[in-house]
């Protein structure tokens, strides 16, 4: 067997072992994948199109490619064999999140002015600018939209502090130290 068709090294734990492209940090040994109820779903929703529509569909098409004679030039065999291997590579990681997920309602923790897993919070740094950041899941997080995940630095130094509370903030560039503003969570939903 051709060296190019062999693996030397073995993956790291919590790293898919056919991982080609950049992926999402692993999470930390040992912990569940804290999700907000509405990641979750996403997630699953996720998982749930690509197993039920895009990869039968998918494996119609490479079927009849296959059907069409030379292989090695057929376009729609070639890319369709390519995207099956992306999507079920997508849906390993997914099963494997899924598995690990811990859904975290953070609705439970409203009118709390301590930081936990779904707060929203407002910080000040020692120039008085303001930033409001929302603590999510790995999964979910979008830097963008002002979300971050629990395990990113800023999150772990908020965790479990309170209205008013001075942290210390580690930066590439030093120490800052903060002071939280403000901590919000979404209302509980009424059932009805």
């Amino acid at each position: 067997m051709s060296k190019a068709f062999t693996r030397e090294t073995t993956p790291a734990p919590g790293q898919d072992d056919d991982e080609d492209g950049p992926a999402l940090p692993p999470l930390p040994a040992g912990t569940r994948n804290y999700m907000t109820p509405a990641g979750y779903a996403r997630l699953r929703a996720e998982f749930m199109h690509l197993i039920d529509e895009e990869r039968p569909k998918l494996v119609e098409t490479v079927s009849w490619a296959a059907k069409n004679g030379d292989r090695s030039e057929n376009g729609d065999y070639l890319y369709g064999k390519k995207r099956l291997r992306e999507i079920d590579r997508r849906l390993r990681f997914l099963t494997k999140r899924l598995d690990i997920a811990e859904v975290v309602d953070a609705s439970q923790h409203h009118g709390s002015e301590q930081i936990f897993f779904g707060a929203t919070v407002t910080y000040a740094d020692a120039s008085g600018l303001e930033r409001t950041v929302t603590i999510k899941g790995i999964d979910e997080s979008d830097s963008l939209a002002g979300e971050v995940s629990w395990i990113s630095p800023i999150a772990r130094t908020l965790l479990k502090a309170r209205v008013g509370d001075e942290l210390k903030l580690v930066t590439p560039v030093g120490v800052e130290t903060i002071e939280v503003v403000e901590v919000s969570y979404p209302a509980p939903e009424a059932s009805g």
